[in-house]
């Protein structure tokens, strides 16, 4: 699996809270599971690029 995500940038948002070591892993599985759907839809629709609808 790929890192798509930003640890500093996730702990930037989230200042008012800890943090624990395994939601960065959850937090990746979910993103890279959205791209995944956001792929899908697009290659459903016949197109290959991903555009901010597919989300």
């Amino acid at each position: 699996m790929a890192d798509l995500i930003v640890q500093a940038a996730v702990k930037e948002t989230l200042t008012d809270y800890n943090v624990s070591s395994d939601f960065y892993d959850a937090l990746d599985e979910e993103v890279e599971e959205l791209l995944e759907d956001a792929a899908q839809r697009a290659a459903d629709n016949d197109r290959k690029t991903v555009q901010a609808r597919d989300l």
